[in-house]
This record gives structure tokens, sequence and C-alpha cells, in this order.
């Protein structure tokens, strides 16, 4: 018989710290979409499964709630409203709260929370879209004109029934009435057959809506009814008074075209008229707008060339010389000719001789001096000499009582013309 013992084990599990838990994994929450700031809209729960049992703290995760529109108790988790609710706009919100133990904080929990916006019957039904109804003048009484519907915003449990009808004022309307078709539509009928355009083009016909909500909420909207000419056929052609009294067969498009091309023809006459006008007006230019230079205006006829010394036409016969400085050939000579040894010079002291060999050379290199066969003036000709002047417009006495022996006293240069002279006084003696 083998050997045998018995001994007992005993296992002890250590705790370890877990994180929160909680109540459910996700929570839905109910809250009506004109609820008053504060207002509780639920609670969570969760709990520490370690034997320690340490408190809990909730947060709401802001990157799931942007717009921050809840707020949680940290202690107790409830979740209240922070800013009003509209179910049009966000039917649902789902926001993230967290669980975190107090003692430890790595320990953190997660559960989502999605809220639904309870509907409130705050906004009123209206037209589904901007209509705009045509009337041919030659419809029949009780025709339908257009059909209507309505939407509605809210959305109710018991769904939509919208109720049409007239405003006070028009119940007894003359020229329209309407008509519910039973599934939240209603037609517009016309009462007669005798709508011109001449009369009246456009009626407005203002339509009451009111949805089944709680309390009802209602809206008036108005409904714009063309009177158009139709075919026979009661398709539309046109819908204004002046297509009316156009005739047959031209359009808006015709005529429009036309005034184009008038337009057109009376820009071409008066650009036309406007140049003829400029092109036959006389080339005269006024004082006023005169703006020429160096202009010389005489009050009679030949003026003579001192008058014209305000403008040189060397200038413009020698443009090179525009900037050389000319001397004027009729004036006195500078001090800048001065005698020879040897030569006779005035009582200022300029060599006449030299003066008028620099005047004579100019002139004839000088492009711009006058015609060779014109006369040159000097101011300062034989004025101061020695032998006194030589002009026979200042001799006093007549060639008969002229002494020429004073011509043997000038030297050698008139000893030719003191002999010339001297023979004749002897001719005549004899």
């Amino acid at each position: 018989m083998p050997y045998k013992d018995t001994a007992t084990v005993k296992i002890v599990v250590v705790d370890a710290d877990e994180p929160p838990v909680f109540s459910k994994p996700m929570y839905l929450l109910e809250v009506n979409e004109n609820a008053h700031i504060n207002t509780v809209v639920g609670s969570v729960t969760a709990r520490d499964p370690d034997s320690s049992g340490s408190s809990i703290r909730y947060v709401i995760d802001r990157h799931t709630d942007l717009e921050r529109q809840f707020n949680i108790n940290v202690d107790d988790g409830k979740i209240t409203l922070a800013k009003p609710l509209d179910r049009e706009t966000d039917m649902w919100h789902n926001i993230t709260v967290t669980a975190t133990e107090v003692k430890n904080h790595s320990q953190i929990s997660r559960a989502i929370v999605a809220i639904r916006v309870m509907d409130i019957n705050d906004n009123a039904p209206e037209f589904a879209t901007e209509y705009e109804a045509f009337l041919c003048e030659n419809g029949k009484p009780g025709q339908v004109i257009q059909t209507l519907s309505a939407v509605d915003k809210d959305d109710p449990i018991q769904g939509h029934y919208f109720d049409y009808r007239l405003v006070p004022e028009m119940l007894n309307n003359p020229n329209f009435t309407i008509k519910n078709n039973q599934d939240n539509s209603i037609s517009v009928l016309a009462k007669h057959d005798t709508f011109r355009r001449q009369k009246q083009e456009m009626y407005f016909l203002p339509i009451i809506v009111t949805d089944n909500g709680n309390p009802p909420m209602s809206s008036t909207n108005t409904l714009t009814i063309r009177v158009c000419g139709c075919s026979k056929d009661g398709e539309v052609q046109s819908c204004n008074v002046e297509a009316y009294v156009l005739p047959i067969g031209l359009s808006m498009g015709a005529l429009i075209a036309i005034l184009a091309c008038i337009t057109l023809l009376l820009v071409i006459v008066v650009l036309f008229v406007t140049l003829r006008r400029h092109k036959n007006e006389p080339l005269i230019i006024k004082d006023d707008e005169d703006v020429r230079e160096n202009i010389i205006r005489y009050d009679d006829e030949g003026g003579g060339e001192e008058d014209t010394e305000a403008f040189d036409i060397a200038t413009l016969q020698n443009p090179d010389g525009i900037n050389g400085y000319l001397p004027r050939k009729d004036i006195k000579p500078d001090l800048q000719f001065m005698p020879r040894a040897g030569q006779h010079s005035g009582p200022n002291g300029v060599d006449v001789d030299e003066f008028i060999n620099v005047r004579l050379h100019e002139a004839d290199n000088d492009p711009t001096a006058p015609p060779y066969d014109s006369i040159q003036i000097y101011g300062y000709e034989g004025r101061g000499s020695i032998a006194g002047s030589l002009s026979s417009l200042e001799t006093a006495s007549s060639d008969s009582d002229q002494n020429y022996d004073y011509l043997r006293e000038w030297g050698p240069r008139f000893r030719r013309l003191g002999e010339l002279y001297s023979v004749g006084e002897s001719d005549r003696e004899t």
C-alpha cells in the first residue's frame, strides 16, 4: 500500500486597482426643445469595483460638446441644460462623459450619452414654394388656376394637417375661390371668364395656413396671379399689356431689336453732323488761344529792318550757330581790335584798319551774313583819324577851293595820291 499525505493550500487574491464602471455602456436621454436653462436632462452613474470604494468625479468631454450645450455635476453625474435648444437645427446631441477615481486620477472610464430633442410646435406652416399662377383671358369659370401645398418645420407625432382659408377681407372675393383637396393641399379656382389684361394685369390672393399643433400655429401667404393671353389649347403666350397692343406676329424680342437699330442710327447721324460742323469751322486762332512766340505785329507796312531785331532770322538759317556769339556788324567795334605798331588809330585806341579787315573776313565767310551785294555799314568808319573826315558830305568847301598839299605830309602811302592831285592843280593853272 503506497504512502500518501494531504495538505491544504490557501490562495489569496491581491486586489488590483481598476477603473470605474458605468451602470450602462450607453445612455439615452430626452429633453423638450423649449426646456429652460438648468433643466435636468438626466444623470449617469459609475462605481469603483475595487474594495477601497473610491469616490467618482464626472466630467463632460468638451471635444464632443463644442458649443457647451450641457453641464454635469462632478459629484452625482446629473446633466443639465446650459443653452436653449432648437430641434429644427439639431435633433440629436451625442456627448461623452468621463468618470475618474478621486484616489487615483489615472483610472478613467468613458460613456456615451445620446440626448434627443423632443419637438414642440413652435414653427408656423408656409407655402412649399413661391407660387406664381397664370390665368388665361379666355378661361372658363371654375377652372383650376393653381394647386397649393404647405410645409412645416415641426414634426408632430400625429403628423401634419393643414387648414387653408382666405383672409377675412377676401371671403367675398368676386374673382377667386379655394377648394380643399383633402390631402393637405388646395386648388385656386376662377369665378368668371371676364379677366382682361387691359383692365388688370395682376391679382394678389392672401391665404392663411394653420397647422394642428398644440398650440396651433398659422401664417399668411400671398399667391400672385397674372392674366395672360393664351392659345385655344390653353397654352400661355404672353403675360403683359404691352404684348397685347403689339401687331400680330411681332414679339417683344423683335421690338427690342427694332428700337436698338433706331438708336444706333440716331447715334450715327449725330456723329456725322458733329464731324461736318468741325470740318466747316474756319481755322482762326483767337487772341486768347494764340500760343506762338516771337510774333511781331505791325500797325503800318514796311517797318524796316530795325523792327525785326526781336527775331533773329540767322538762327533759322544756321542752327549750328545758335549757341555761338555773332557780333553785330552795325555798331561801334569793341576794344579787342587794338592798333598794331606803326598804324594809325582813333582817339579810343581802336585800329580802324584791322576792324574793317576783320569785319570783311567775317562777312565773306559767314553763311548767315546778308547777300554778297548788300551794304555793310560801319558806324565808326574813319571817324577820329588824323587825316580828318573822308566823306564828301562833311566837306564845307567846293572842289575848286580844295587844297591837296597836305597829302604830301601824310607819308609814303599818300605820295601817289598827292602827285595825282598836284598834277591836277597845275593843269588847271595852265
